[in-house]
């Protein structure tokens, strides 16, 4: 959007740099020309009570992507578990609004979780899986992704509450863990979340 028009706002919220030279971030109209500090102190009365964590052990060109769809779905925060580094690319700057924690290994995110209350949930179509479809997300949570091709780590497996997987029909072994994310998160969402807060 271009330059603002018409009286300026005197609202702290908004930035007068973006009002002078136009808003061309990929927000919601509702954000326009907010400074980024309000967007995110906004979106943290609004956020819900999961968490999303990405093993990073093979530095996954997904994350990014699970970024961003965690900010859609307005995620507590998404933890980088392993390599601090990940590719950004995918996030679409999404990653300047949703919190993104790092925890150095599995260990500590499992601390974190009994820290927190939250149930940690591994997402993998491996052996002792309950089909998503066929099984409840815990309100409080934390969803558990694996690297694309290695699926999540035995010892997020053995640590985690519980284990589902996603139900497929078709000739391919596994789902893209962007895609998978998504997926959970979505599931989550239509269980758990006030539709009425939605855009």
């Amino acid at each position: 959007m271009g330059p603002w028009e018409g009286p300026i706002p005197a609202d702290e919220r908004y930035d007068p740099e973006l009002l002078a030279e136009g808003d061309r971030r990929n927000v919601m109209d509702a954000y326009r020309y907010w400074r980024r500090e309000a967007v995110v102190a906004d979106l943290d009365t609004r956020r819900h009570e999961f968490h999303v964590a990405v093993e990073n052990f093979q530095h996954d060109h997904n994350i990014g992507t699970v970024v961003r769809t965690a900010n859609a779905f307005a995620a507590k925060a998404v933890h980088i578990v392993g390599r601090r580094r990940w590719n950004r690319r995918g996030a679409m700057v999404t990653d300047r609004y949703q919190h993104v924690l790092h925890q150095p290994d599995v260990a500590a995110l499992l601390a974190f979780a009994a820290d927190q209350g939250l149930s940690v949930v591994a997402v993998d179509n491996t052996a002792g899986s309950v089909r998503l479809e066929e099984t409840a997300l815990p309100r409080r949570c934390v969803l558990v992704f694996g690297h694309e091709g290695a699926g999540v780590s035995a010892e997020a497996r053995e640590g985690a509450d519980l284990l589902v997987s996603i139900a497929q029909f078709g000739s391919t072994r596994s789902i893209n863990a962007g895609v998978a994310a998504g997926i959970v998160m979505h599931d989550w969402i239509s269980r758990h979340a006030d539709l009425s807060n939605a855009w």
